[in-house]
């Protein structure tokens, strides 16, 4: 069985393809682009959690990766997750609900007045850039340098991770590389000498076991944090419009009961995964589902298959905000369970709030196929036009 999962189509709509192959061959192997593909529940999670057998290290399939969290094993993993957990703490995330709110209202105050905004560009985007800046202590004058640099990581997924060698970063990634080790050496000092109240001075003061992050260990995970904190969020809450905008009967059951609100992003993380697949390394030869995946090969779990996944989700294609229990994998699972899943949720909970307390009558804009993200492992659109009335009863401060 041959499929293109990265073709435009395929990354707007993958779930009819992942319900035949996950049916006919759940473990697949594309010699084309020199990988293996995993589409099941029981198999992607085997993936994500069992790091004895699929290591994040991509040396071990002869691939180069950024030295981050994401793609490190224990030990080292162990050591750095624990450093950044004793400053990414649940507190320091809940705190962040007034701004998160503030910044939300700030946006949709220059674009709701319209009756209509493109809900990617306008809203759904610009909102984590400035949430994480924040959070980090990247001065206010500086976040369009900020979103540069979130941007050219993203050209990291530009292009497929297959195929007989591995590819040479977008000159994009070495540009922002270099800006960063221009920039961040800097910041990192004043935090140092003139600790703030932010993630980037928790980061530096971090210790455990006697042990501190590195700077360059900072400057990876600050890396990690644009991609993931940024696209995560940004997807999560034009998934959650663009679903409710498909589904008006979930909407109106969410206007009238806002409690549900929490349910409905654990729905659209389940129902469109903000991240479609991660990738693994094989350790050793596998047995999986009658195949034998052999040592040293890139495998990709695909998490947007496994969410879809009948054996674990009854009526796994219908979209319901009511769903509970709902025990899917978009956040990933066992010792790399995402770091920043809880901001992320929060910032879709507040954001949509915000938006869904303001509007009624939501629809798409145009009957255009919408634009798939240029990041080959992210769903969401590029642009989401939407056009809504305006609930004159909402009262924003």
């Amino acid at each position: 069985m041959e499929i293109n999962l990265f073709s435009e189509e395929m990354r707007r709509n993958p779930f009819p393809v992942y319900s035949q192959v996950r049916s006919a061959s759940p473990v697949l192997n594309d010699p084309a682009q020199s990988l293996w593909m995993i589409f099941d529940y029981d198999g992607v999670k085997r993936a994500l959690n069992d790091h004895d057998a699929f290591s994040s290290d991509m040396s071990v399939a002869g691939r180069v990766a950024p030295d981050w969290l994401l793609f490190l094993d224990p030990p080292r993993h162990t050591k750095l997750r624990s450093l950044i957990m004793s400053a990414f703490t649940p507190r320091v995330v809940a705190n962040l609900e007034p701004r998160i709110r503030e910044l939300s209202r700030e946006l949709l105050n220059g674009t709701i007045e319209r009756g209509e905004m493109d809900m990617a560009a306008d809203f759904a985007v610009p909102l984590p850039v400035m949430v994480i800046a924040e959070l980090i202590g990247i001065p206010a004058a500086d976040w369009s340098r900020f979103r540069r640099w979130s941007d050219a990581i993203l050209t990291l997924s530009f292009t497929v991770p297959g195929g007989q060698k591995p590819m040479a970063p977008p000159a994009e990634y070495y540009e922002m590389k270099a800006d960063m080790q221009a920039y961040l050496p800097g910041l990192i000092a004043q935090k140092r000498s003139a600790p703030k109240d932010d993630l980037l001075t928790r980061l530096v003061q971090a210790q455990v076991d006697g042990e501190h992050l590195t700077e360059q260990e900072i400057i990876a995970f600050i890396q990690l944090l644009l991609v993931a904190g940024q696209e995560t969020t940004a997807n999560l809450i034009n998934n959650t419009v663009l679903t409710l905008a498909e589904n008006p009967d979930q909407l109106a059951l969410l206007k009238s009961n806002p409690d549900l609100l929490p349910l409905a992003i654990e729905e659209v993380s389940r129902y469109r995964s903000p991240f479609q697949w991660t990738l693994r390394a094989t350790r050793r030869d596998i047995d999986m589902r009658g195949q034998v995946i052999p040592a040293g090969k890139l495998v990709l779990a695909v998490i947007g298959s496994a969410n879809r996944d009948p054996s674990q989700f009854r009526d796994p294609d219908r979209f319901d905000i009511t769903r509970d229990p709902n025990p899917h994998v978009a956040f990933g699972h066992g010792i790399h369970f995402c770091i920043g899943s809880a901001l992320s949720r929060l910032e879709g909970r507040v954001a949509l709030s915000e938006f869904l307390n303001r509007i009624s009558g939501l629809q798409l804009a145009s009957e255009k196929p919408w634009e798939p993200r240029a990041a080959l492992h992210v769903y969401g659109p590029t642009h989401l036009p939407v056009r809504f009335q305006l609930e004159r009863h909402a009262v924003q401060s």
